[in-house]
């Protein structure tokens, strides 16, 4: 395969880094924490966003237990580091998550975007671990955990009364993630079972993306959920989708880095 392909991620990140300075800030809208849901579920304000996070504590708790025992195994061993970030981050995704739908406000929102920036973190360094076959994932967890932080740090430092806060590096991070981890899946040819595991557990995040955009008219449109519970749902199905896809790949003792060849 050409070196120039293997370069293709670098200079997409780069050029992303590059479009991100010449765009300026991205603010978040005015009405963001202006949800559709105003149901009481259990005597719980705002039930449905605040009780679909269920689903990402029960998908975290339920990987823990299949992927423990075998983070040592040939098919985990690589990029355990980071996918034991991805597990932490979601299961902390569904205690921020929770905490900010009760009474949301930008300050609550913090905890509700940190953890969601480190489940990328931690996916994006085991994923290259794996396919790049490089052993540093320790050191790109650590790198991109600050990442994260920074990002969603920047964000929050940068809302002010007046000014509404920069969500631009925030984005560019979620979007990286998503582009660089199939792109380097394909690029080294990882196994098409965790090509086509990350693909469907992609589109469904972006769905969910979606539907946050779509919360009020989707409420309108279908009457029984709104757009916000139905991107945790979603985002819910993707985390599950990723998990089953590790487990899978685990039960049957396979390494990610089988037909992987090396590269920078």
């Amino acid at each position: 395969m050409s070196p120039a392909l293997h370069r293709l991620p670098t200079v997409l990140a780069l050029v992303a880094g590059v479009l991100l300075l010449l765009s300026g800030p991205i603010s978040q809208p005015p009405d963001y924490n202006n949800f559709a849901d105003h149901s009481r579920i259990l005597g719980i304000a705002h039930g449905a966003d605040v009780l679909s996070n269920l689903g990402f504590a029960l998908v975290a708790i339920w990987g823990w237990i299949r992927l423990w025992p075998r983070r040592y195994g040939p098919a985990l061993a690589h990029g355990w580091c980071g996918y034991r970030l991805f597990l932490a981050g979601l299961l902390l995704t569904a205690v921020g998550s929770t905490w900010y739908h009760l009474a949301p406000d930008n300050q609550r929102l913090v905890w509700d975007r940190l953890p969601i920036a480190l489940t990328m973190a931690g996916l994006l360094a085991a994923v290259r671990a794996e396919t790049v076959a490089d052993t540093r994932v320790v050191r790109y967890a650590t790198v991109l955990t600050l990442i994260a932080t920074l990002s969603v740090a920047w964000w929050h430092y940068t809302d002010q009364p007046q000014h509404p806060g920069d969500l631009g590096p925030s984005l560019a991070f979620q979007v990286l993630a998503l582009l660089l981890i199939p792109l380097w899946q394909a690029i080294y040819e990882a196994p098409r079972a965790d090509r086509l595991g990350f693909g469907v557990a992609i589109a469904l995040y972006v769905l969910a993306k979606l539907a946050e955009l779509r919360d009020h008219e989707l409420l309108a449109i279908l009457g029984f959920v709104n757009g916000h519970t139905l991107k945790h749902l979603l985002a819910t199905a993707a985390a599950g989708v990723l998990v089953a896809t590790l487990v899978q790949r685990s039960a049957t003792s396979r390494s990610p880095r089988s037909r992987s060849r090396p590269g920078s």
